[in-house]
């Protein structure tokens, strides 16, 4: 692959790798901060943070904001305001190792949505290798036995989770759709505007759950966990995934989600001592041989 494509590529493991610890976070968290809470302040010190260096880029690109126009609101919905919130209210109801599992409906929702919105169905090879992925994707959740896939329970918060999903497939497809009017946009100044206009969005559902009794305590745990959703959740993972959107598109970059289970098991035996299974390596090795095939550009001949 050309270097910028595998460095894309590259940026793709590091979103998923990094929201692969926001969902054990948002579960962790889930009962000492409300959902709407955490996503309010994650974005208010991932914008503070961030503000400093985009304040020039976004003053020297304003014909080019003022272009893009509305369209930066309906990103700034989808991409920023919605689906973190709708994570976190999944997370209040049902596992971590479930909130990624059901992230992993991602390929398929963008590869219809991609053909659908942008008339770009996914070549053979695609198609080939997001059903490795599926296959390395059924090797973990069954544990490589059969018997285990009876055992699996799903909830309502699972249904918000596939909302949620259903939502991040669509900002990554109009990513895509509205390259043109992005592209003059510097990647740190477009997600400097996507915060500055999904905030206030998240603001009135803060507000109603500041008036049910929601509350933030400010202990150390829960301030860790929004400086990490602020840093690495959303202004790392947010500038590699748009990045590797706007380099392999839409449909090719949601493959890399099938790395959530394999991230969530890793990141689990690192922090809490979960060992690992050999169908852990193997659904891995399975679902990395599928991201790769799927990626990559077939070989002229």
């Amino acid at each position: 692959m050309p270097a910028s494509r595998s460095l894309a590529t590259l940026g793709l493991l590091v979103s998923v790798l990094c929201w692969s610890g926001n969902a054990l976070v948002a579960r962790a968290v889930a009962g000492d901060i409300a959902p709407f809470t955490l996503a309010f302040w994650r974005w208010c010190l991932a914008l503070a943070l961030l503000l400093p260096f985009v304040i020039g880029p976004l003053l020297r690109h304003r014909q080019a904001l003022r272009s893009a126009g509305w369209r930066l609101v309906a990103l700034a919905a989808c991409g920023i305001s919605a689906y973190n919130s709708l994570l976190y209210s999944a997370a209040q109801s049902t596992a971590a190792i479930n909130i990624t599992l059901v992230n992993t409906c991602l390929p398929l929702m963008t590869f219809i949505g991609a053909g659908l919105l942008l008339g770009e169905w996914p070549n053979r090879r695609a198609w080939a290798g997001m059903g490795v992925a599926a296959i390395g994707l059924l090797v973990l959740i069954t544990q490589a036995s059969w018997t285990t896939l009876a055992t699996l329970s799903f909830n309502h918060g699972d249904l918000i989770m596939l909302l949620a999903v259903a939502d991040w497939a669509l900002y990554s497809l109009l990513l895509r759709r509205w390259a043109r009017y992005l592209q003059p946009i510097p990647p740190l100044a477009l997600l400097g505007v996507l915060m500055l206009l999904g905030v206030p969005l998240i603001l009135p559902f803060y507000l109603y759950e500041l008036s049910q009794g929601a509350h933030f305590v400010t202990s150390p745990g829960n301030l860790g966990a929004v400086a990490y959703t602020a840093v690495f959740a959303s202004i790392l993972a947010y500038l590699c995934w748009n990045h590797g959107v706007r380099v392999v598109g839409a449909a090719k970059a949601a493959l890399s989600n099938y790395l959530m289970p394999v991230f969530t098991a890793i990141l689990g035996w690192l922090l809490l001592g979960e060992g690992l299974q050999l169908f852990h390596w193997v659904g891995g090795a399975l679902i990395f041989a599928g991201l790769l095939l799927g990626t990559q550009r077939a070989t002229a001949r």
